[in-house]
């Protein structure tokens, strides 16, 4: 038994927990959980928790459906008490067969695959997500429009705000459970909300992620609200995406740091920008997965819907920050596209591998556009060789239908599963698309 293990089994102990919530993702990032008794945890470190695969979004098939959930002790953390009751406290897990074998279908492998790829080349990626979202009155009925907690836009501070005093209690809960947050405030459109979340590790992110997710819905509900990372609920409104910065470090040396270099920029670094371009649109399907994510991708609010880079350039799909020039740590690459709908473990796996191909292959950077994007005419983004990202899931599916990268990096079931359920989601929209959406989107989708 190592150290993390026995120090969890002392905790829950000492702590008088009484629930152990293991947790784990579906193929589409739907967070699953099972809980179990402080006495079972020992063998559960050794021997998995048993379930029904073929009961889980794309886990298995009927007859290959035993699997074990094995818990990470590294992600033990507790959970914010709610009243007077026992101590609750969770893990995350990974998925293996009943042999031990790591699972095909565990979104959570499949990031670890390619960051072992990564850690080969000698390098380790980090991410920091700006994750935003919505706060509604309550939720939304079927075919109503929602109403924002507030109507107040970017950085405003009101007074008795809502949207501050909900994240106030947000942040108090993530920070008591290890998460950092690096800042927080109202965001463009009413009712729009961000918190952004200190840089760790993709894998670390990944988790923070999902449980930064389900602290901001548990929150709203306690405050008798409604919160949603919904792509895109209003069409007049800009929409909510999770603009992740990411870098790569070759021991405590940022590779992406060249002193000498346009932006600071290394090689490595303008090679994995070429890559996140080259791969942009093969890659999208899985950093925005939803038919409304790309709602908000055509929809304007400084979403990205071409594929191009600029140095400090919000309509670009990548974008060179340059906020400490002169801190060779701080220098990153900015992924504008990806939402917070996404599945975070395959939306990091899929960046880093395409990435990782620019760096491979000695892919060239092609000229950064320091215009808008947007109000260029088609003529001359043609001119510029700016090509439009998928304008719809449908489309996005078929640039990864054919896509090697994407294949490998998923894995053949998942990407199999994916596909799959990302066509079943686009016909039943097509069949039940309203007169409103037909006119203002099909046209472009």
């Amino acid at each position: 038994m190592d150290r993390q293990t026995e120090f969890v089994l002392r905790t829950i102990e000492e702590r008088d927990i009484r629930f152990v919530r293991l947790w784990f993702t579906d193929v589409l990032g739907m967070l699953k959980s099972v809980s179990v008794a402080p006495a079972e945890l020992e063998s559960a470190f050794t021997e998995g928790i048993g379930f029904d695969g073929s009961a889980i979004e794309g886990f298995a098939r009927v007859h290959e459906s035993d699997m074990l959930a094995k818990p990470d002790p590294s992600t033990f953390a507790l959970l914010p008490l709610r009243g007077e009751g026992p101590g609750v406290a969770r893990m995350f897990c990974d998925i293996t067969m009943p042999d031990g074998s790591p699972s095909y279908a565990d979104p959570r492998h499949v990031l670890k695959r390619i960051l072992n790829k990564a850690g080969d080349m000698g390098f380790t990626f980090y991410t920091h997500p700006e994750i935003e979202f919505f706060l509604f009155k309550d939720q939304p009925a079927r075919g109503q429009k929602p109403v924002p907690v507030d109507e107040v836009g970017y950085f405003d501070h009101a007074p008795n705000g809502a949207g501050q005093d909900f994240r106030r209690a947000a942040i108090t809960q993530l920070e008591q459970m290890g998460i950092s947050v690096e800042y927080s405030h109202h965001e463009g459109a009413p009712g729009q909300q961000e918190i952004d979340l200190r840089y760790a590790d993709a894998l670390t992110t990944a988790d923070n992620i999902m449980t930064f997710r389900l602290i901001v819905k548990e929150v709203a509900l306690e405050q008798g609200t409604y919160a949603t990372f919904m792509p895109k609920p209003f069409e007049e409104h800009p929409g909510s995406g999770m603009h992740t910065h990411v870098s790569l470090f070759e021991g405590d040396r940022n590779a992406f740091f060249d002193a000498s270099g346009q932006y600071h920029l290394s090689k490595v670094g303008r090679s994995f920008i070429a890559g996140l371009l080259k791969h942009a649109p093969e890659i999208t399907a899985v950093t925005n997965q939803w038919v409304n994510s790309y709602k908000r991708l055509i929809g304007g609010g400084e979403a990205p819907a071409y594929v191009c880079w600029g140095h400090n350039n919000r309509s670009a799909l990548i974008r060179v920050p340059m906020y400490k020039p002169n801190k060779g740590t701080s220098t990153r690459v900015e992924m504008r596209s990806i939402d917070a709908a996404c599945n975070p473990y395959l939306a990091f796996a899929v960046v880093l591998a395409a990435g990782l191909k620019g760096i491979e292959e000695g892919y060239e950077l092609p000229a950064g556009a320091e215009d808008d994007v947007w109000s260029l005419t088609e003529a001359e983004r043609h001119s510029l060789g700016i090509d439009p990202l998928p304008t719809s899931l449908s489309r996005a599916i078929a640039a990864m239908e054919d896509s090697e990268l994407v294949a490998e990096t998923l894995g053949e079931h998942v990407f199999d599963f994916f596909l799959r359920n990302k066509r079943a989601e686009w016909a039943a929209y097509r069949r039940q698309v309203t007169e409103f959406e037909l006119n203002r989107y099909l046209p472009v989708l």
